[in-house]
């Protein structure tokens, strides 16, 4: 680690593929940042491990699994020796599940697993963060949500023909309300990134991982105080509630 320039660091799970992995290739072209990649197997996770070559130490691969809390409650042992007194700068709740579903027919089960993983499981990595988070500047805590998780944009999206995403779309809702944090130096926000072509956005999405996650990077850099509480687009447009 350079002794003269104080490197940003970052802690972003689900990174083995789709946007999370591009996240963490995109912040690697800057030598300053060090990012902490979480991912449930990262033995497995070849694209990852892939990045780690040209990374010239600056990527450091954790196991993380946001659905196991016992794998939440490992990260500060995991990532406090290799933040050090840096702090952690920016924390992206990216990993998250979905499946095609409604109201009238969700699976309880499935319905746990999704709230789990897409919302119990980023408040208590989020806790777990916080006293690397108090020692960062920047203090950001960006939640990738999903304009899916919008009531009041609920309805454009019946044109697409899918059989429905209830499960999924009301856990992005009530991972939206962890904005409303009661550490008003912690700037939290809510991010959209696009309708992305990957495994969970499929083929017929509209933007590539590339292009989301380009935006993404500058909507969360310049992100300020003001915008602690918002529910943003990847293109830092207001998303409405």
């Amino acid at each position: 680690m350079s002794s003269s320039v104080r490197q940003t660091a970052w802690l972003i799970p689900g990174t083995s593929r789709g946007i999370g992995l591009e996240i963490t290739r995109q912040l690697l072209e800057c030598p300053n940042n060090l990012v902490i990649a979480g991912c449930r197997n990262p033995e497995k996770a070849a694209a990852l491990n892939g990045l780690k070559s040209g990374a010239k130490g600056t990527l450091h691969v954790i196991q993380l699994d946001v659905a196991d809390f016992d794998s939440i409650r490992a990260v500060p042992k995991a990532i406090a020796p290799i933040l050090g007194e840096i702090g952690l700068a920016y924390l992206i709740n990216n990993a998250g599940i979905g499946k095609e579903d409604t109201p009238l027919t969700l699976d309880p089960e499935v319905f746990l697993e999704t709230l789990r993983t897409n919302t119990v499981g980023p408040v208590l990595l989020t806790q777990a963060c916080m006293p690397f988070l108090n020692k960062g500047k920047e203090k950001k805590v960006i939640n990738v949500t999903s304009t899916l998780g919008s009531i009041a944009s609920a309805d454009m999206f019946n044109h697409l023909g899918a059989g429905g995403v209830a499960t999924y779309s009301i856990s992005k809702a009530a991972l939206n309300m962890l904005l409303k944090l009661e550490r008003r130096d912690i700037v939290a926000i809510a991010l959209c990134p696009g309708w992305v072509k990957t495994d969970m956005g499929m083929q017929a999405a509209d933007l590539e991982p590339a292009e989301s996650v380009v935006n993404i990077l500058k909507v969360v850099t310049f992100a300020m105080a003001a915008d602690s509480g918002k529910y943003l687009s990847h293109i830092g447009t207001v998303i409405p509630w």
